[in-house]
């Protein structure tokens, strides 16, 4: 078994009494001790500091990069707007979903963000299919942190004040001009997040990270928050976690993906096609005779439903499978997402999760969960 990598924040995590668990071949804090209810709930109501620096970071330059990397992703890269920032996915040729992943417009390239766990493979898929006509960079030195909640914008006010004026999905870079060994350090900040908050991704020199982090814990909204109540935030906000709510059996449009494919992809489109999968992915999208759906659950009792829960309906007949579940702090009750029969996929549909010989009730639900508080101007 090959050692765990460590981001270059494993010190810090270590000071502040993390528990620290396996993760994408990292050495992850997944609490700390506030614990993650509270972590949870820290967020939604002041500031979280996640490190998410396992995360993959590259760079693609070269002449007609956006096409050429529109020929792996259905989405408008051409029509990406210089400091703008888009979702998109990864497309195998039989229609699943490789990985997803954002993407930047930086000017003279693109810089991508891609899932811990999938980087390898995401390198090897660019170098392999866009060839030598672009440099493809894997940015191994650089860390990455997310400042997330209602009160990130005030903590960032106080530190690069510039970067406030961001709105969701846009992306910059700053100088820092603090002390603390940080002046004249480059940050690169979206205003964007994985909790369904207002906040901040920010890229920094993995040697500037930890002076980086202790400085924004020095805030008061500010708490570190580890792994779990990444989790819990992510599946309120009712985001998908790659290998788990989608994966190479699973088409964008079965995933309810299908805003992440962009207007000019699709039929009709002006560069529609041309990405892997699309004969699949388009006619789906078109024809909507796909047979099932990813819908959110919430539960009508007090038990979580997890991971790998049959889904039946009241004579026991299976409909689907829940790939994400546990309680919602936020919401006050368990909730889930998962996989059903097109047949139940309308919100108020009432169907029931297997556990331990029982059926407890579920009811479908329109996602996110919580009121997003993204930024928008």
């Amino acid at each position: 078994m090959s050692e765990l990598k460590k981001t270059p924040l494993h010190d810090l995590h270590l000071a502040l009494g993390a528990r620290m668990v396996p993760f994408a071949g990292y050495d992850m804090p997944v609490q700390y001790p506030l614990g993650v209810k509270k972590e949870h709930e820290h967020t939604r109501a002041a500031c979280g500091l996640f490190d998410v620096s396992h995360m993959g970071q590259i760079t693609v330059s070269g002449e007609q990069a956006a096409l050429a990397l529109e020929a792996l992703i259905p989405v408008d890269i051409l029509g990406l707007t210089q400091g703008a920032q888009r979702y998109g996915l990864f497309t195998s040729t039989e229609g699943g979903i490789l990985d997803d992943l954002m993407i930047v417009n930086a000017g003279d390239h693109f810089y991508l963000v891609v899932n811990a766990a999938c980087k390898q493979q995401d390198l090897a898929h660019l170098r392999v299919n866009l060839g030598d006509q672009q440099e493809i960079v894997y940015l191994q030195e650089r860390a990455l942190l997310a400042l997330q909640g209602p009160q990130a914008k005030e903590v960032m006010a106080r530190l690069c004040p510039a970067a406030c004026d961001l709105v969701f999905m846009q992306h910059q870079r700053f100088t820092l001009e603090e002390g603390d060994g940080l002046a004249g350090e480059e940050i690169w900040v979206s205003r964007s997040g994985y909790t369904g908050e207002d906040g901040f991704e920010i890229s920094v020199a993995g040697h500037a990270a930890q002076a980086f982090a202790r400085r924004l814990l020095r805030e008061p909204d500010v708490e570190m928050i580890g792994l779990g109540a990444r989790d819990s935030l992510r599946l309120e906000a009712g985001l998908c976690l790659y290998g788990h709510d989608m994966d190479t059996q699973t088409t964008p449009v079965e995933a309810n993906l299908s805003w992440a494919i962009s207007k000019p992809r699709r039929l009709g489109g002006a560069r529609a096609a041309g990405f892997p999968g699309a004969d699949l992915i388009l006619h789906q999208l078109d024809a909507k005779d796909h047979t099932r759906q990813r819908v959110g659950l919430v539960a009508e009792g007090k038990a979580p439903v997890r991971e790998g829960t049959l889904l039946v309906d009241a004579d026991g007949k299976p409909l689907g499978t829940v790939t994400s579940g546990g309680f919602g702090p936020s919401v006050g009750k368990p909730v889930a997402m998962g996989y059903v029969d097109r047949d139940w996929e309308s919100p108020g549909s009432r169907v029931f999760a297997q556990v331990r010989g029982k059926h407890l009730p579920m009811i479908v639900t329109r996602m996110p969960f919580i009121t997003p508080g993204y930024y928008r101007g």
